[in-house]
């Protein structure tokens, strides 16, 4: 033993090779335990959203109750309107019966101007002619003075903003068109109203072509229109050059009377 009180043990050296004490009592090691795995895996890392067989919710059935309850009203109201539309339309071109006969004003109301429907599609002679729609104005200027402008041509326009485009809109296309055929199927040759919706088609027609005249800032700068005069050019379509059919190329005229313009139109008016 040296002065220290340390010795020396069998493997020759002080204390263990190296010299380095080794404590004593030092605790072990707890051994590690085996990972779980299997169906038995079910801790916090195997909740995750890649976890097989978890009912993930997606749609309207991940909102909360009140935001579904709110969903589900929306689309009944939806579906409600839909089925009134198509039983409407469907009323208004089917023969007379006892529905319409007792609420034929009501079918009217909701149908005409804008969801009129025809045969048109399947006629067996069809449309063999070229129909413009023009208007003019008269203006009263802010000095007082009065003017007529003179025709606009809505038709060209239309087709101008159609031509060249591969997504032309619904009123682009069949607004104006479908006003003067309105208006043609309520009145007679001489424009007088021949039933209950000859009122209907003149002010829809009117408040038509006021808003057209605002767009082509017809009035200028200070100016208000207080009349409007439509007219339409037909022409016959030239028939090919194989054929021995002989038509006019000359423009017949159909000019409607001055109509005063109200508030109603300048507005939009109301359906």
């Amino acid at each position: 033993m040296d002065a220290y009180g340390t010795g020396t043990d069998a493997r020759g050296g002080p204390d263990g090779p190296g010299g380095a004490p080794e404590p004593a009592d030092a605790p072990e090691s707890p051994a590690p335990e085996p990972e779980a795995s299997g169906p038995e895996a079910s801790g916090p890392e195997a909740s995750g959203p890649e976890a097989p067989g978890r009912d993930a919710r997606t749609g309207v059935a991940a909102l909360s109750p009140r935001y579904q309850i709110g969903a589900a009203l929306a689309l009944a109201v939806v579906a409600v309107t839909v089925c009134v539309h198509i039983g409407m339309v469907f009323l208004s071109i089917a023969p007379a019966n006892t529905i319409t006969k007792k609420h034929g004003k009501a079918v009217d109301d909701w149908v005409y101007p804008e969801f009129e429907q025809n045969w048109k599609l399947f006629a067996p002679n069809p449309l063999q002619q070229n129909i413009a729609v023009q208007v003019r104005a008269e203006v009263k200027e802010a000095d007082g003075g009065v003017r007529t402008t003179g025709w606009y041509e809505l038709s060209a326009e239309d087709g101008r903003a159609i031509d060249g485009n591969p997504v032309p809109s619904h009123t682009q296309q069949n607004e104006l068109r479908r006003a003067w055929d309105f208006f043609l199927a309520t009145h007679d040759a001489n424009n007088r109203s021949t039933g209950m919706r000859g009122t209907l088609s003149e002010s829809y027609l009117r408040r038509i072509v006021v808003m057209r005249l605002g767009r082509d800032d017809a009035a200028g700068k200070g100016g208000a229109v207080t009349q409007v005069q439509v007219r339409s050019r037909t022409t016959n379509v030239a028939p090919p050059k194989w054929s021995a059919e002989k038509i006019s190329d000359k423009p017949m005229y159909r000019v409607l009377p001055w109509w005063p313009v109200s508030a109603a139109d300048l507005t939009g008016g109301a359906k």
